[in-house]
């Protein structure tokens, strides 16, 4: 039979960076969406490294969804979830939640600005008090590059679609802060990339 499970370089080297800065962020008990899942390497990754999670991927292209299949049916994992068609900007579309958090990466800067807008306000109705968005991917800072590396990456995206491109932190925590998120924190991670982190306040919080 084939192996339609992809791989990813990239997620073979961020992706335990990427679950270290979470697990400091979640309980050991977290129901968690992750949005544009991919080949599905983060999603098995993590659900492996914390069974407490409860891991739904999603994506949608039908070769990513059956990446990540292929990778659940692999791991056996009882806590990873069979993958879900998720137009992000298709709001009947969205599972009902509550979540923990909800994850995107390298999601931001190859899409356009209107599925930002769409997860932001999503992310506000789907997440329970003090949850929390995770976002990882690179960012200008201050209107500017933070890597030249970054910039040509960037140029690039814009070559293949104009709609595309490394999003300033700024405007996105901005769209964020439209929809009550709160930006938490920005950690430094490989290869000149963040993981940015959204809080939705919890009640009492929100009444202050």
């Amino acid at each position: 039979m084939a192996d339609h499970r992809q791989r990813v370089p990239a997620a073979a080297r961020n992706r335990q960076p990427i679950c270290d800065v979470l697990q400091r962020l979640l309980p050991a008990q977290a129901h968690v969406l992750e949005v544009a899942s991919g080949s599905g390497e983060h999603a098995v990754h993590c659900a492996r490294a914390l069974p407490g999670w409860q891991w739904q991927p999603s994506d949608t292209q039908a070769a990513a969804l059956a990446s990540i299949e292929a990778w659940r049916t692999h791991s056996g994992l009882d806590n990873l979830a069979a993958p879900i068609r998720l137009d992000i900007t298709e709001t009947r579309a969205w599972p009902a939640g509550p979540f923990d958090a909800i994850v995107a990466i390298n999601l931001v800067h190859i899409s356009p600005w209107r599925v930002t807008e769409a997860l932001m306000a999503m992310a506000a109705e789907r997440l329970v008090s003090g949850g929390l968005l995770y976002l990882y991917g690179p960012y200008r800072r201050n209107g500017e590059h933070t890597a030249l590396s970054n910039a040509a990456f960037d140029a690039d995206l814009q070559r293949r679609d104009p709609r595309w491109g490394v999003r300033d932190l700024e405007a996105v925590a901005a769209e964020a802060q439209r929809h009550g998120l709160q930006l938490e924190s920005v950690v430094e991670m490989p290869a000149n990339n963040l993981s940015v982190v959204f809080r939705f306040p919890d009640m009492d919080d929100r009444r202050s």
